[in-house]
């Protein structure tokens, strides 16, 4: 079985092929879907697709591309908000320097909060992060000197550098269609460092489908091929990759019902 452990379930492009999307998943061997929060005035939406199907479930959390627009977000509301049984993570949040479509600061302050909520909740934290590694890292750093919390750096692009410093944290990494991608070499390179026991796959659909499917709209049902291509680069077998990846999906949200 796999896991798509980043998805847009809630975005427009599911809205008239929702059941055909979770079918084709399942279909795929994709067992478990989890269903990304991006803003707080889209919680209701986000909470009515998990709790549509048995296997999807859902974060909470406003994307670092809204930090400016949303309404802010406290710890105390977004614990409240994961108290909702599907709800089993905070975000997506972190930094995101290369649209820079809030202000920086917001969206540190935002990133902050997020991850206070994770450590107070105990539960994941995904984060976001694109040409703002520097500030990622130092903000992650200094916040588990704070105290101890969990969480994954999803849709992985970074280089090994990045990679190391958050797998010294304790935090895991999540391979997405990027990494099938003929351009994508280096980050091939630096996903083969990353230990088996710290890899998610996702899909981050409705965004960035793997090859073969590049430019299409993507969906959950795609991560078999992120997987295999990913297997590859580790030098495992497919079996071996499925297995790993979802054991760590689990390890890491705990609060999701395994199938």
């Amino acid at each position: 079985m796999l896991v798509d452990s980043h998805c847009h379930l809630d975005f427009p492009d599911f809205a008239d092929d929702l059941d055909g999307v979770v079918g084709r998943a399942a279909a795929s061997g994709v067992g478990v879907l989890l269903t990304i929060g991006t803003h707080i005035t889209r919680y209701d939406q986000v909470v009515r697709v998990a709790e549509r199907f048995d296997n999807v479930w859902c974060t909470v959390g406003i994307h670092p591309h809204e930090a400016g627009t949303e309404p802010a977000a406290d710890v105390e509301t977004l614990l409240r908000l994961a108290e909702h049984p599907k709800v089993v993570g905070f975000g997506e949040t972190g930094l995101d320097y290369y649209y820079d479509k809030s202000p920086r600061d917001r969206q540190r302050d935002s990133f902050r909060i997020h991850i206070e909520a994770a450590r107070r909740g105990k539960l994941p934290v995904i984060v976001h992060t694109r040409d703002a590694d520097e500030d990622t890292g130092a903000i992650l750093a200094e916040e588990m000197g704070k105290g101890a919390f969990t969480g994954l750096v999803h849709c992985f692009s970074s280089g090994p550098q990045f990679a190391e410093i958050a797998i010294k944290l304790g935090l895991y990494i999540s391979a997405s269609g990027i990494m099938t991608f003929k351009t994508a070499e280096p980050l091939r390179q630096a996903l083969a460092e990353v230990p088996l026991d710290r890899l998610l796959v996702e899909t981050d659909a409705p965004y960035l489908a793997p090859i073969p499917f590049r430019g299409k709209r993507n969906e959950p049902a795609y991560v078999a091929h992120t997987a295999a291509r990913l297997a590859e680069v580790k030098g495992v077998a497919m079996a071996e990759l499925e297995t790993a990846t979802t054991d760590n999906f689990h390890n890491l949200f705990t609060k999701v019902a395994r199938p």
